[in-house]
């Protein structure tokens, strides 16, 4: 999964402002900590999709260094590690469509970051640009 540092700092209207050092256009808050982290996936999943939209890399974590991160979830993290894929090939999502024999909608749901595609489904897209996904376990925060 991918972990994103966090800054989290008191706004002036009593809410907690959480920005992202890799990911300056993402910006969210929260009634304190733990909201303002809630409400960080969803604005980094946001603004990813917009970099998609645009063709855009979306930028990979930086190391945490001590400080809090936001963890995407995992089907999340699988789908903006094939976005980079593709893109490092070279590879529009039609080139994929036919690569994995599967029609243009299918591609849409499989790249789209709002929607539960089976893991599963991204392997095999991963594959088909030579890559492999490795899933890891570490301790809880």
């Amino acid at each position: 999964m991918l972990i994103y540092p966090v800054q989290l700092e008191p706004d002036d209207n009593e809410t907690i402002l959480a920005t992202f050092p890799d990911v300056p256009e993402a910006v969210t808050f929260g009634d304190d900590e733990a909201d303002a982290r809630e409400h960080a996936v969803g604005a980094l999943i946001t603004i990813f999709s917009a970099y998609m939209d645009d063709r855009k890399r979306i930028p990979m974590p930086s190391p945490l260094r001590d400080r809090p991160g936001v963890v995407l979830p995992v089907g999340v993290s699988a789908k903006v590690l094939l976005w980079n894929s593709m893109l490092d090939a070279g590879m529009r999502k039609a080139d994929l469509a036919r690569r994995l024999n599967l029609s243009p909608p299918v591609i849409d749901r499989l790249l789209s970051l709002t929607h539960a595609s089976r893991i599963e489904q991204i392997e095999t897209a991963l594959a088909a640009l030579g890559k492999k996904l490795v899933v890891g376990v570490r301790e809880a925060a």
